[in-house]
């Protein structure tokens, strides 16, 4: 039997996939952590694969991966999508995709499979991914190709003698290192929020707690003066913060397949990191870098979404990103309160608030009276002829 690799989750759509395809190959299921799952989620992932007739099962710890790759620069770039999203599941499948692929090169499989509808963003992910990373290694999608229904596919593994609890639970959740995707039926439509239920975390303080976050060269690199590695941070962050049910939200986008689209999320720690370090860079970084900065961030977060994270173009705006962060150093006060939080301010040595040259509004120490005059007068030049010749 030919040997193929299944991106597998231990969902519905994964399990149809692997029962139906250990018929025809060789089946090695993987799977990849991003962020999210315990240990003994993982275990019970492996057992279901066993039982779904897979050769092998293997997890790859791709948390480090997914942060020095991707996270980090959705970070200098201050990403959210529609000024709203972390990109939190998008981000996420292009390293699940890499991860994967390179897995199937390693063992010399022929065929790659993914559990992808035709309907999403997801199969256009994975499928480009692979595409070009692993051009001989044809793609098998029983999914999209059969046009399922659930209910197809749960009557299918029954036959088969598989009788799980597959019915779907009233919301779908996705949750990773960058935040966690809330998919029910009041998303599928425009006029109504989620419940408060919807979301994994729900609150648990009241009050208000202080955190105070460290950057150094852009990076997230301590808590509360506890130094760790920028991705343990964000875990832990993200502990503390979701107790207050912060970072909700629902964002409304376009589909890389032309349609529009609207998902529920929750990524306290994403959103906390992402305005902490957008306000430490007002301090610290010049206005035309700020301004440069804002559209190829946005230039970055769009073509990561649209599955072209391995265009070279990227790479550019990365060493871009990367080199924007030389003075962006410094601790971030953030104040957590029920269901948001506030910035507080910053300090940095490298604030260019700096009081030897001026106190905005009240005192100047750089420059004179006549100074000033001059400066005004040389800068309305071009509005002034502009007005004179065509009065």
């Amino acid at each position: 039997m030919k040997k193929l690799v299944i991106a597998y989750s231990g969902g519905l759509d994964t399990s149809y996939c692997a029962v139906s395809l250990s018929k025809e190959y060789d089946v090695h299921a993987v799977s990849v952590n991003t962020g999210g799952f315990s240990d003994e989620e993982i275990k019970n992932i492996e057992s279901n694969a066993y039982k779904m007739g897979v050769s092998t099962y293997k997890n790859i710890d791709a948390v480090a991966t997914f942060y020095n790759k991707v996270v980090k620069y959705l970070i200098f770039g201050n990403v959210l999508k529609n000024a709203t999203y972390p990109l939190s599941v998008s981000a996420e499948r292009i390293i699940q995709a890499i991860e994967i692929i390179e897995y199937a090169k390693s063992i010399n499989a022929e065929y790659i499979a993914h559990g992808s509808t035709g309907a999403g963003n997801d199969q256009v992910r994975f499928d480009m991914i692979f595409q070009t990373l692993a051009p001989g290694i044809k793609i098998i999608t029983p999914i999209r190709d059969g046009k399922l229904t659930r209910q197809e596919e749960i009557d299918y593994l029954k036959s088969e003698g598989i009788d799980m609890p597959w019915e779907k639970s009233k919301y779908s959740v996705n949750k990773g290192l960058w935040g966690t995707s809330v998919g029910g039926v009041e998303t599928l439509k425009s006029e109504k929020p989620l419940p408060s239920e919807a979301y994994p975390s729900q609150l648990e303080k009241n009050g208000e707690e202080k955190v105070t976050i460290t950057f150094k060269n852009g990076e997230f690199v301590a808590l509360n003066g506890e130094e760790n590695k920028p991705e343990i941070n964000i875990e832990n962050l993200n502990e503390i913060a979701s107790k207050y049910a912060i970072g909700r939200d629902i964002h409304v986008g376009d589909t890389i397949v032309g349609t529009k689209g609207r998902v529920g999320f929750e990524a306290a720690a994403a959103i906390i990191t992402v305005k902490a370090h957008h306000l430490l860079e007002k301090h610290t970084l010049t206005k035309w870098q700020l301004q440069h900065k804002e559209y190829l961030s946005s230039f970055y977060g769009m073509h990561l979404h649209e599955g072209q994270y391995l265009d070279p173009v990227m790479r550019d705006t990365e060493a871009f990103l990367q080199s924007s962060q030389k003075m962006v150093s410094g601790n971030v006060v953030v104040t957590l309160k029920p269901y948001h939080f506030s910035l507080d301010g910053i300090v940095s040595n490298h604030d260019l608030m700096s009081s030897a040259f001026s106190t905005y509004g009240e005192e100047n120490k750089a420059w004179t009276a006549d100074d000033a005059k001059g400066f005004i007068k040389i800068l309305g030049n071009q509005n002034k002829i502009y007005q004179q010749v065509n009065k």
